[in-house]
């Protein structure tokens, strides 16, 4: 299993954002799509950071703040996602084996990887649930082949 590739388990043409996307843009698009992560590319789709469901998260207001509803809205849409983002985030590209992603992950305690090309466009996103869904597939197909009584 560690020897699979990427491109064989990663989501190919993920939903992206800009830097100069408000952060409430960025949340709704996350939410309405159910996803945890979004990465950010420029013009000519070159990866330039990533921003995740903690990041913005993060940049809500506390519950104790003493702005009204109306002064905390206004303050959050001029709120960008370039101020947020991670920048230059770790990468794999096609190639990668799923063993060399999924210790990326560990190492960096990230659960999602863009998957770019060597001029850095963005093709792919790999995600540890793309990874356990791979575990989960191949144990199922040996269990199949060897049935297991209790």
């Amino acid at each position: 299993m560690k020897l699979e590739l990427v491109e064989n388990w990663m989501t190919e043409n993920p939903t992206t954002i800009t830097t100069t996307m408000t952060l409430p843009s960025a949340h709704e698009i996350m939410k309405s799509q159910n996803i945890r992560r979004l990465p950010v590319v420029d013009a000519g789709n070159k990866l330039v950071g990533i921003i995740t469901i903690g990041d913005v998260r993060g940049a809500e207001a506390s519950p104790a703040t003493t702005l009204s509803i109306w002064e905390l809205n206004e303050l959050l849409s001029k709120l960008k996602v370039k101020d947020f983002m991670t920048e230059n985030p770790v990468t794999v590209t096609p190639n990668t084996t799923i063993g060399v992603a999924a210790n990326l992950m560990w190492k960096h305690k990230i659960s999602g990887l863009p998957v770019v090309n060597t001029d850095r466009q963005l093709i792919g996103i790999i995600t540890e649930s793309d990874i356990f869904e791979m575990v989960v597939l191949h144990e199922w197909v040996e269990i199949e082949e060897h049935p297991v009584y209790a």
